[in-house]
């Protein structure tokens, strides 16, 4: 590696679902919620937080997000914060975006040294209690879930993961949920989830092929409510606040895990609130 390049970190899924104006905020508050009391390191979730932790240790990060608006504000409290960062537009439902997003990342900052998949989506939250089983879960709604929990990470692994081998280092990092862990029944408000079983069972093939080419892979499932904006504002979290996990903590458990040294790495972490039970 060229000592005068600096490291690359792009966070696929920098911005947050739960962030003031984002699409979970609105949907569970009916409003835009006003943020500028929370700290900064909260108020986009873990990407946010997870971009703001690698900026910090002197990456130049890449905010990817499906319009570049919506990170707009992530990349401006970054660099007040001194450190140096782009957004690409990039939609995980399209190959042809994926492509593209990441030929302008290598042509603009080079290839990333590091690679966190945080994509999120919440297909299935609208649908009333009376629909909760398999049978009236629509086509198109699992066709979203599948392209961002399987088809996404597997499209992204191949635009990263063939430098990384040919360089011998590089992290791929996944963001999970207690989804992953196994199968279960959505209940109500909840994503259909369950294909992130997959996005967990990729991480595991991943570590298989790849380790021994000196990348480190890694699926970290964030075991918990996520605070926020939009979960904070939540009435539990605001009544069991212990239950609620602080991003930047869990950005550096992702920092963590990209500096272990190759002879004891991490394959797969549980990060769980300490008043809570660990998933299983």
């Amino acid at each position: 590696m060229n000592s005068t390049r600096k490291q690359v970190a792009v966070v696929v899924g920098a911005t947050s679902k739960w962030q003031a104006d984002g699409r979970n905020t609105r949907l569970a508050h009916g409003k835009v919620l006003d943020d500028s009391d929370l700290p900064v390191g909260v108020r986009w979730g873990v990407g946010g937080a997870i971009a703001q932790k690698f900026a910090q240790e002197g990456f130049v990060v890449v905010l990817t997000t499906r319009q570049a608006a919506n990170a707009a504000a992530l990349e401006q409290a970054i660099r007040a914060q001194g450190g140096e960062c782009m957004i690409v537009e990039l939609d995980l439902v399209s190959h042809t975006s994926i492509a593209k997003a990441f030929a302008t990342i290598r042509e603009t900052v080079g290839d990333p040294d590091v690679l966190v998949y945080n994509a999120g989506y919440l297909e299935g939250r609208d649908l009333p209690p009376e629909k909760e089983l398999l049978e009236h879960i629509p086509v198109d709604m699992f066709d979203t879930a599948q392209h961002i929990a399987s088809r996404g990470p597997f499209l992204v692994a191949k635009e990263v993961l063939p430098a990384m081998r040919e360089r011998g280092s590089g992290s791929f990092l996944i963001s999970n949920n207690s989804s992953s862990l196994r199968g279960r029944k959505r209940l109500t408000g909840q994503s259909l989830y369950y294909p992130r079983v997959m996005m967990r069972t990729l991480a595991q093939v991943l570590t298989e092929e790849y380790s021994e080419h000196g990348v480190h892979v890694a699926n970290i499932v964030i075991d918990g409510t996520i605070d926020s904006p939009g979960t904070r504002a939540l009435p539990r979290a605001q009544q069991h606040p212990e239950v609620v996990m602080n991003p930047v903590k869990i950005a550096e458990a992702f920092y963590y895990l990209h500096t272990q040294d190759k002879s004891c790495w991490t394959h797969e972490l549980q990060l769980t609130p300490f008043a809570t039970k660990p998933s299983f």
